[in-house]
């Protein structure tokens, strides 16, 4: 079961909430019963945060090999890939 404190609450008990956090899962920070925040520990912040910039490195590393390889990308190759119909009808009258 997922824990959450309020803001008060966590106020009052942040270092035991963040000996808890350490070893265990989040904890959600609520304010007037919606939250707002989530405390975690530095480990699981690593984990989630650790593949961002690596999507330009790796967009880099695909247009070197597509370069090296001769490919050619035109605006053929991406034809057919949407469904250009407008959608399904829709009735607003109720």
């Amino acid at each position: 079961m997922e824990r959450q404190f309020s803001i008060a609450e966590a106020k009052n008990k942040l270092t035991a909430i963040i000996h808890a956090v350490e070893n265990g899962p989040a904890v959600k920070l609520t304010r007037y019963g919606r939250p707002v925040a989530v405390l975690l520990s530095a480990s699981e912040y690593d984990r989630l945060s650790g593949g961002q910039g690596k999507f330009w490195s790796e967009l880099v590393a695909l247009r070197k090999i597509i370069d090296e390889s001769g490919i050619e990308i035109t605006g053929a190759d991406f034809e057919g890939l949407r469904d250009p119909s407008p959608g399904r009808d829709m009735d607003f009258q109720t």
